[in-house]
């Protein structure tokens, strides 16, 4: 009997430890800029979205932006990054994940 006891309070203690290396996802920013609609896109027509994932540092502001998906190509590339590298969120937040639109 004592064995399983034993064997529990190891699962608990990973599980305990697990939960705590788990980052805290970024929610809604306190700060948000808008991407700016590429002029030559907008005369074209085009419209698209970019995905990028995104870090926060431990004083709210996003550090690094990288790009899942974008379509078509790198449209809005540009524009996607540059506004979310703007962005701030509550401290103690460190990553998260969003997917920006581009219509007309």
């Amino acid at each position: 009997m004592q064995p399983a006891f034993h064997r529990a309070l190891n699962v608990a203690a990973i599980a305990a430890a697990m939960a705590l290396a788990q980052p805290v996802f970024a929610g809604n920013p306190t700060k948000r800029v808008d991407p700016v609609y590429p002029p030559e896109a907008a005369r074209a027509g085009t419209t698209g979205y970019v995905e990028v994932e995104y870090s926060v540092g431990p004083d709210g502001k996003v550090t690094d932006v990288s790009v899942v998906e974008a379509k078509p190509g790198r449209v809005f590339v540009a524009a996607a990054v540059k506004a979310v590298k703007q962005w701030e969120f509550a401290p103690g937040e460190t990553r998260g994940k969003v997917k920006l639109e581009f219509k007309l």
